[in-house]
C-alpha cells in the first residue's frame, strides 16, 4: 500500500509522509537519487559526505537540494554517523555544519531541535530513517536507525530526548519510519539474528529463516520499540518503500555492493 507522496521539484524528486505533511509548521523529505550533478556509481544527487564522490559535487548536491526545498544551505546540520545510537541537540550556532562549515562533533546518528529554520540531517542508502515530530511541544528530530542502531535502540533514545529535554508527551510524537532495506531484503547471518535474539526474544516475531540465513524486519521492531516506549500506534507512518527493490529511484548498499552516493532525510521547524 502506497503510504508516501512524491514531490517534484525544479531539479530534484523527493518523498513526503502524508501525516507529516498535514502539518504546515514543518518540512521534511527524503531524498532520491534524482536531480544531482554526481556521476558513476554517485548519479546524480549523491549527498554522502564520507563517500569516495568528489566533494565538491557532494557539496553543489547539498546547494541544489537547498534552492529546491526553499532553504538556505547554512540551514543545513548533518549527522556524523557511526551507527551509534548518540542524538545532539542541536541549536543556531550549529547551522550549516556539515555543509557550509566543519563538523565539530562525530559519532552522532540522531538530531533533534526546538529551534526553527535548522533542517536536521541524516543520510541512508538502506539503513532506516525515522522522523520524529512532537506538535504540541513543537520539536523535531530525525535518526539514522540501521541494524546497529536498531538493536541500540536509537529510537528509544529519541523518545527519551523528547521527555527529557523537552517535557513532551510520547503519545503526542508522531513517527515516520522512512524509504530503507525490507525484510526480504535484509538478510542476516546467525550471529546477527542472535544479537536480537539475546536483545529481546519478542524479535523472533519479526523474522524468518531459510536455511542458515535469517530475514528481519526492521520496520516492525522499530515500530514495536516506539510502541513500548509510549507511542501510539496510529501515530506511526511507515512509507513502506525498500530502496533495495527500488533502485531506479535510490541508492542501495546492498543492492550496489557497496559502489553508491546517498539520500539525505531532513526534517526541520518552520517560522520566520
Amino acid at each position: 500500500m502506497k503510504t508516501y507522496n512524491i514531490n517534484e521539484a525544479k531539479n530534484v524528486q523527493y518523498l513526503t509522509s502524508p501525516s507529516l505533511d498535514s502539518y504546515n509548521e514543518i518540512f521534511h523529505c527524503f531524498t532520491t537519487k534524482i536531480g544531482g550533478v554526481s556521476k558513476g556509481c554517485y548519479e546524480s544527487l549523491n549527498l554522502g559526505l564520507g563517500t569516495d564522490d568528489d566533494i565538491q559535487n557532494v557539496l553543489e548536491n547539498y546547494h541544489i537540494l537547498a534552492k529546491d526545498i526553499g532553504i538556505e544551505a547554512g540551514d543545513f546540520v548533518t549527522s556524523f554517523q557511526t551507527h551509534t545510537k548518540n542524538i545532539r541537540i542541536v541549536t543556531s550556532i550549529d547551522k550549516g555544519k556539515g555543509v557550509t562549515k566543519e563538523r565539530d562533533y562525530r559519532d552522532v546518528d540522531g538530531l533533534i531541535t526546538n529551534e526553527k529554520n535548522i533542517a536536521l540531517v541524516t543520510t541512508h542508502a538502506d539503513c532506516v530513517p525515522l522522523f520524529f515530530y512532537d506538535p504540541v511541544s513543537k520539536v523535531v528530530g530525525i535518526a539514522h536507525s540501521g541494524w546497529k542502531g536498531t538493536l541500540y535502540k536509537i529510537a528509544e533514545e529519541m523518545i527519551n530526548k523528547f521527555v527529557q529535554d523537552y517535557n513532551s508527551n510520547p503519545s503526542d510524537i508522531l513517527v515516520c519510519i522512512g524509504p530503507s532495506l525490507c525484510q526480504d531484503c535484509f538478510e542476516v547471518d546467525v550471529d546477527v539474528k542472535d544479537m536480537f535474539l539475546n536483545e529481546n526474544q519478542h524479535y523472533g516475531e519479526y523474522m524468518y529463516h531459510i536455511g542458515k540465513k535469517s530475514y528481519i524486519d526492521l520496520w516492525s521492531i522499530n515500530e514495536y520499540i516506539l510502541i513500548n516506549n509510549g507511542v501510539k500506534k496510529e501515530n506511526i507512518d511507515n512509507m513502506n518503500i525498500c530502496t533495495k527493490c527500488n533502485m531506479d529511484k535510490f541508492f542501495s548498499h546492498r543492492g550496489q555492493h557497496g559502489k553508491r552516493g546517498i539520500m539525505a532525510a531532513v526534517i526541520m521547524l518552520k517560522g520566520k
